[in-house]
């Protein structure tokens, strides 16, 4: 079921004393010159949605300085007949626990609560994704799976606690406190959960191979565009990889950690065969991120039934007219998205009645008189 934000409004965050927009059904534009809290904007509405923040693992940076708390409301409508409007709430203050509230009701968190949309988001800092380690691919590639299939996020869970009393068991038999012959039990259970993790990777990394070829070439990635899971160690099944895991029990002892496994595998970016993350240009690299988030999108449209809210912060900075174009002719060929832009004129059909503009200046927000 489709869900739309409406609505967003902030108090004490980053830049803001107070804050309130409207959103457009589909494309919203937030553009001011740099500095001006446009980024800022783009955050609290991911932070309203999920939670948590898409710029930091450091939450006490999102709220303003001199203030002791934050809080962000976010208004949302279901696609119902009659639509349900709904409003969620996130208040941080340092050192305490967050609060949710969904329609004044305290929940636990946000992300499984039907009221809210999935959110996707462009930040030039998540370039990381493409030329980082394996780690932030192989997280994200995990967020996705859990996008698509929620059940199957208990199966990354799973695995993690059984890779952790594996590694934890390790630690005790170098210590002369376990016997090797128990390993045995670890390593199926390791063997069991890691072939479940890999298989739901690989089904979505098929999910999003064609639609992220296509996106590529849309925004003009020469070449042949392809996604490739990249396994530390290939298995056919559990008692394969469980051989293995336990072929490599001497090495593993030695280095005090299980090195082989799906925690240790990779997703690569590829052109013509060659990785976008060694490569590629940085021009390169951000057609690359823009493609697989484009890809991620319509995936989750077809899995879900609905697209999720696109975020895209500073993304036409690096783009040529004609990409540029491209770009917005994709995005607003479904579900609701924000661009953040320096210039307006910047998004191709900024000026369409049906978009929504806001201007933002030192921490101000002014919603354009032609969309209201």
């Amino acid at each position: 079921m489709s869900v739309v934000v409406e609505s967003l409004r902030v108090r004490d965050f980053r830049a803001y004393a107070q804050a309130e927009v409207r959103l457009g059904e589909g494309l919203t534009v937030i553009h001011g010159p740099n500095g001006a809290g446009k980024t800022n904007l783009l955050e609290a509405i991911y932070f309203g949605c999920t939670g948590r923040s898409c710029r930091t693992s450091d939450e006490r940076q999102v709220v303003r300085f001199g203030a002791g708390a934050t809080r962000v409301e976010v208004r949302t409508r279901e696609d119902t007949d009659p639509p349900t409007r709904h409003e969620l709430f996130v208040g941080f203050q340092p050192g305490e626990a967050k609060r949710f509230k969904v329609d004044g009701a305290v929940v636990d968190r946000l992300v499984d609560n039907p009221a809210r949309p999935l959110v996707s988001v462009f930040l030039p800092d998540r370039l990381e994704l493409v030329k980082g380690p394996p780690a932030l691919r192989r997280a994200h590639l995990d967020q996705v799976v859990a996008a698509l299939w929620p059940s199957r996020a208990a199966t990354r869970r799973a695995y993690s606690a059984a890779l952790a009393q594996r590694n934890a068991l390790l630690g005790r038999i170098r210590q002369g406190r376990a016997s090797r012959a128990s390993m045995a039990a670890w390593d199926r259970e390791v063997a069991r959960h890691g072939v479940a993790l890999r298989a739901d990777r690989s089904e979505a990394v098929a999910l999003l191979a064609e639609p992220f070829a296509a996106a590529a070439a849309d925004l003009g990635l020469t070449g042949t565009v392809t996604l490739q899971e990249r396994p530390v160690q290939r298995a056919e099944g559990e008692e394969e990889l469980a051989a293995q895991l336990a072929e490599n029990l001497d090495a593993d002892l030695e280095r005090g950690f299980t090195q082989r496994g799906p925690h240790r595998d990779d997703l690569a970016l590829l052109r013509d065969g060659r990785e976008l993350r060694a490569y590629g240009s940085q021009g390169e690299q951000r057609m690359g991120l823009l493609a697989l988030l484009l890809a991620e999108r319509e995936a989750l449209t077809a899995a879900r039934g609905a697209p999720p809210l696109l975020l895209l912060d500073d993304v036409m900075s690096e783009l040529d007219a004609g990409r540029r174009e491209r770009l917005v002719e994709r995005v607003r060929a479904a579900g609701q998205a924000v661009i953040t832009t320096t210039d307006a004129g910047h998004v191709p059909g900024a000026q369409a009645p049906d978009v929504e503009r806001i201007a933002v200046t030192d921490g101000t927000v002014l919603q354009s008189a032609a969309a209201a």
